[in-house]
């Protein structure tokens, strides 16, 4: 038999591997995604997200497999769920705010954590520095830290008598996001009333004191409870004829006064470049810790005008979106 015919006898019996057989298809990574709210309360977020992987070549089902565990706004549950997520053992696991950044943390070394949108990652523990995070997680930071006075300036413009503000936040409130708006508050010789809330049944009376108190204005700090509560408190500053500036243009489209802040979903979209360096071998202990510098203002001329205010027209042409 001729080397020809040995070869022909060998490729017959399977001894040498087809093309096929030595290039297996890669299997589908495996991205993990913990969220605070509800599926409906992280529809526009999820979607951009991916949005992102589409626009990056990754087709849910065939490149990627997405699993989602959701708090329903109860923080409580983010531990179980970050423990369930481990369990499967992803590629990567996606977070979307403070509070899940570290039930996730606290379940994984090892697993890279992808952010997005969150305020201070390195004065919460998540991080060591922005440009070398050292761990297993990366991502985007919020800078609400840094333009959350601007949310102060907008509410005189709107309210030059403004002389009594309430802050409302939650124990999970970044320090450095509460200290600034305190320091431009002293500043401009405002008086301001803290309202720590820590549960969504508190909202209700947080604003019952507001009106109480004769408060003129309320800031609602960027957090996840308040976003998956964002009608409930919404309908609460309204009721109580108290004008309210956000940091999501989520809150006006509900029906908030205004809002100025990063566009999330934008942030979220940008995530996925982070998954995909991480899925192709990059280190999260290696990728800078970009910050957002896409930033909208959003008002509701319609919420302003049923609560008797009048949006002067040099803020009206600046803002990104006028909702009528």
């Amino acid at each position: 038999m001729n080397r020809r015919d040995t070869v022909l006898v060998l490729l017959s019996l399977g001894a040498v591997p087809l093309a096929t057989r030595a290039q297996p298809m890669t299997k589908p990574a495996r991205i993990a995604y913990l969220g605070f709210g509800s599926p409906e309360t992280t529809a526009t977020y999820v979607d951009a997200f991916k949005d992102g992987l589409r626009d990056l070549g990754y087709i849910e089902g065939k490149g990627f497999v997405f699993e989602a565990r959701w708090a329903l706004g109860k923080a409580e549950r983010l531990s179980d769920l970050a423990k369930q997520l481990e369990a499967l053992k992803p590629d990567v696991i996606v977070v979307q705010a403070g509070p899940t950044a570290h039930a996730a943390q606290q379940v994984t070394t090892t697993i890279p954590i992808v952010m997005a949108g969150i305020s201070d990652p390195v004065g919460m523990g998540l991080v060591r520095s922005l440009a070398r995070p050292g761990g297993n997680i990366t991502g985007l930071s919020s800078l609400a830290s840094d333009f959350s006075p601007k949310l102060l300036e907008l509410l005189l413009t709107v309210v030059p008598t403004l002389s009594r503000v309430a802050i409302l936040y939650t124990p999970d409130t970044g320090g450095a996001q509460l200290k600034n708006l305190q320091t431009a508050a002293q500043r401009m010789s405002e008086n301001i009333l803290m309202m720590e809330v820590r549960a969504p049944a508190e909202i209700e009376n947080a604003f019952t004191r507001m009106a109480r108190e004769n408060i003129q204005a309320v800031i609602v700090v960027a957090d996840p409870l308040f976003f998956f509560q964002k009608r409930q408190i919404v309908e609460f500053a309204n009721k109580n004829r108290i004008p309210s500036v956000f940091m999501s243009s989520e809150f006006p489209e509900a029906g908030g006064l205004m809002s100025y802040g990063q566009n999330y979903a934008d942030a979220y979209r940008r995530e996925a470049t982070y998954v995909d360096k991480i899925l192709k071998g990059a280190k999260p202990a290696e990728l800078p810790i970009e910050q957002s510098t896409k930033f909208e203002l959003v008002i509701n001329a319609k919420t302003a005008k049923a609560l008797g205010i009048t949006i002067p027209q040099s803020l009206l042409v600046r803002a990104d979106e006028v909702i009528q």
